[in-house]
């Protein structure tokens, strides 16, 4: 696990407060002298930060801890009370909701069923879900740092969609954000589902603590993405895209692609194709449950997905290692849980490391969260990571 390096510039004063936040978070309880020797800030800086924190509720003090010598130290922690998110998350077929505390634990859940909803329709019904949650759960509503959604698709600056008419009719080029916030008057925050889950499991999950590494979601309705971290920093491309690996190609020629191309990704490793190929023609009209029930019946169409799909994900691993050199890569996404760990079964053997005599402190491939709570706990964690992930961009605006 990296240190992260604090500076004692004024004018990154947000950058040190979310450094110790981050530290806290991915250490656990640690005194003053801990936190100033870990981040090379200064005692006094240290000592200010934690007291505004205090004030502030993020962190609390445990009892004082008496030593065999000098005075005693007291340890701070992260106070799962001290801030709270909310997560939307808006598919084809339902609208769901959760009020999540600091430490990411659901405090209140919503579920709403719609079929194909459009944003005149939709806007309402995350207003009212919001409002549902916020009076579910007794707790103080000053403390909401703001709400985050999560959508299948791309997204431009500020939170509008450019989603393809395909993916949720009626949504292209409609400003999610801005409207959202409007109606709340919260902050909001928007993601596609990779990049939310992939915040989501690094605050929570099993990359937390990882300064590199890529998330690989896969929808449990279909499409592939990723979500990278890279040396500390969310990376989103010039245009807020990076992560479409589903339109790699890995089989010229192959079979067409929703995009116009041949031989994507996606048309051999989605969950689209897993369900086609086992004859599941009523996904939509499952229910979570039935729809492991059918997969754990397995039978010869699952067996021949699987058989086509494995070697595309080892062919994409294999480029994301040489490509990026993450510490680890993460499976996850709303795939089915039956449906991933069928996936995991017949992973190995991965193609050979281009470094095979590296020392490892994390597996090449780790799995992350699966199921239908994703993308949701994903989109809570994105008004918690806004508000603590240290802002290395700071460092970079000159001074004066």
């Amino acid at each position: 696990m990296k240190a992260i390096s604090g500076t004692n510039l004024e004018q990154a004063k947000s950058h040190n407060r979310r450094v110790v936040i981050e530290l806290i978070r991915t250490h656990g309880s640690l005194s003053r002298a801990s936190i100033a020797r870990m981040t090379a800030l200064t005692p006094q800086t240290v000592s200010n930060i934690v007291e505004e924190l205090e004030r502030s509720h993020l962190l609390v003090a445990a009892e004082a801890q008496k030593l065999a010598r000098g005075q005693p130290i007291i340890p701070y922690s992260i106070n799962p009370a001290g801030a709270y998110s909310i997560g939307l998350e808006l598919g084809h077929q339902r609208a769901s909701g959760v009020l999540t505390d600091l430490s990411g634990a659901v405090c209140a859940r919503v579920e709403r069923q719609v079929e194909h909803p459009d944003p005149q329709r939709a806007m309402p019904l995350l207003q009212s879900t919001v409002e549902h949650l916020k009076q579910a759960f007794a707790f103080d509503q000053e403390r909401l740092l703001g709400v985050g959604i999560a959508l299948p698709g791309r997204y431009a600056e500020g939170g509008t969609t450019s989603l393809s008419p395909q993916s949720l009719p009626g949504w292209q080029g409609f400003p999610v954000g801005p409207e959202l916030e409007q109606r709340l008057n919260v902050p909001v925050l928007v993601e596609n589902d990779a990049t939310a889950a992939a915040i989501g499991e690094r605050l929570h999950g099993v990359a937390r603590g990882l300064a590199s590494f890529i998330y690989l979601f896969l929808a449990g309705g279909g499409g592939i993405g990723a979500g990278m971290f890279l040396d500390g920093h969310l990376y989103k491309g010039s245009r807020n895209n990076a992560g479409e690996i589903g339109h790699v190609i890995v089989e010229p020629n192959g079979r067409i692609c929703s995009c116009g191309k041949r031989g994507c990704l996606d048309r051999y490793i989605s969950a689209s194709v897993a369900y086609q190929s086992m004859g599941i023609a009523n996904v939509g009209e499952l229910s979570p449950d039935e729809l492991d029930a059918v997969i754990a019946r397995g039978g010869g169409g699952l067996d021949t997905w699987l058989d086509q799909a494995i070697q595309p994900l080892r062919q994409i691993l294999d480029f994301l290692e040489l490509a990026f050199d993450p510490e680890t890569i993460v499976l996850g996404g709303s795939l089915p849980t039956s449906l991933m760990r069928r996936l995991a079964e017949r992973l190995e053997p991965l193609h050979d490391p281009i470094d095979p005599g590296r020392q490892r402190t994390v597996p090449r491939v780790m799995f992350g969260m699966t199921g239908k709570d994703t993308a949701i706990l994903g989109a809570a964690a994105l008004p918690i990571f806004s508000e603590t992930n240290p802002r290395f961009d700071v460092l970079q605006k000159p001074v004066g």
